[in-house]
């Protein structure tokens, strides 16, 4: 009498989830980009500064959390797109094509996408600051403060309530700021961080912050003296700058 095999079943999934966590804010005339650099898998550091944040253009900063490998081939692939746009018409996409652009990508790999979250800031055509989120599979949105990765679910109820004031009473009198200075900003992103890398073990190590300034406008002496650096600029328009800082790395 033979035994009666038992059905076995095997599985393979492409994807890993690397940690992380990205945010970003716009202000009147800037927009803060933030991402730690921790890649972990699991309980597994894998690496202690893997960037989640990088420059397109001169007015557009992109953040990608998620699986790492997809991450670096999708910027790498914009990118290129970029570069192909910039050959043709001899300047930079506007940030609103890029985000366009970014969208068609994500949903033409729907059916096996990117497994990415991609956040893009910088500044519009009229000098206005500007965040735009996507899911995976190209749906996206603008918005005035973004947060996803990891610790999502920590650090976007408090930029709910420190950027759009939420659970908060203005005094009588007065009203909410539609935007906070930069100073603020900076400021809440540290704090966003700070905490989450206290609560979540895949956030940590480091943190780098993109600072886009729009044309004309210079940053204030409480960010100057943070002493953050400038990147490179095509020209005499909107300015990049980069500003660091360590986290816990337990």
């Amino acid at each position: 009498m033979s035994a009666i095999a038992i059905p076995q079943q095997r599985q393979f999934n492409p994807y890993a989830e690397n940690g992380g966590t990205i945010l970003a804010i716009a202000g009147a005339d800037f927009t803060v980009i933030a991402g730690d650099t921790r890649q972990s898998d699991g309980y597994n550091i894998q690496t202690r500064y893997a960037p989640k944040v990088f420059r397109l253009t001169d007015r557009a900063v992109l953040a990608v959390n998620g699986f790492a490998a997809d991450g670096n081939m999708f910027v790498k692939k914009v990118k290129q797109r970029l570069e192909w746009y910039r050959h043709a018409h001899a300047k930079d996409m506007p940030l609103r094509a890029i985000a366009r652009l970014i969208q068609t990508m994500l949903y033409a790999r729907r059916f096996f996408p990117y497994y990415v979250y991609n956040i893009l800031g910088g500044i519009e055509e009229d000098g206005t600051g500007a965040v735009y989120s996507f899911d995976p599979v190209g749906s996206y949105e603008r918005e005035a403060c973004r947060a996803a990765g990891a610790a999502q679910s920590l650090v976007q109820p408090f930029l709910d309530n420190q950027i759009y004031f939420k659970n908060q009473t203005p005094a009588l009198g007065s009203s909410h700021p539609a935007h906070l200075p930069l100073p603020n900003v900076l400021s809440i992103v540290i704090d966003s961080f700070t905490g989450a890398t206290e609560r979540h073990i895949e956030v940590g190590d480091g943190l780098e912050m993109y600072i886009v300034l729009a044309k004309g406008q210079t940053l204030p002496d409480a960010v100057t003296n943070l002493r953050p650096q400038e990147l490179p600029s095509a020209g005499d328009g909107e300015r990049v700058y980069v500003l660091k800082r360590d986290l816990k790395k337990d």
